[in-house]
């Protein structure tokens, strides 16, 4: 293990690349460390995960935002330019022919700060992936 002289976290390999911040404990942590102007936004995009998956436990999973229900259901994080919304590549998938207004990779989508959120899609999105997820056996 090589413990990094900086921020005192460590790690398997020697200088590991990593952020220096204190990893966030919670959500509520999580969104009171990132600028002023986004926090509406983040506190938005909770709302809508927290009223869509009720039944779903809100924790912190790889530095981000994440609703687990036995298992990782979505995640989101908020980043300077915009949100990203981590719902999985199958999600993706099924969503494409409605984000094509959107930056998408693989698993994720970017919902850039110079545009209204699309509350309504989040929704169905975070609902689709709550239904896929039980659908699963683990």
């Amino acid at each position: 293990m090589w413990k990094c002289p900086e921020c005192g976290r460590e790690f398997e390999q020697e200088d590991h690349v990593h952020d220096h911040k204190k990893p966030s404990r919670s959500v509520d942590e999580y969104i009171a460390m990132q600028p002023e102007s986004n926090k509406e936004r983040l506190n938005a995009v909770r709302q809508v995960f927290k009223e869509t998956l009720p039944d779903t436990t809100e924790r912190i999973a790889y530095a981000m935002p994440t609703y687990w229900k036995g298992h990782n259901i979505i995640h989101f994080a908020g980043y300077a330019n915009h949100i990203g919304i981590y719902p999985g590549d199958a999600a993706m998938r099924h969503f494409a022919p409605r984000l094509i207004d959107y930056k998408t990779s693989k698993g994720a989508l970017q919902l850039p700060h110079d545009k209204p959120l699309p509350l309504g899609l989040i929704k169905e999105i975070a609902r689709w992936c709550r239904e896929e997820n039980n659908r699963r056996s683990y």
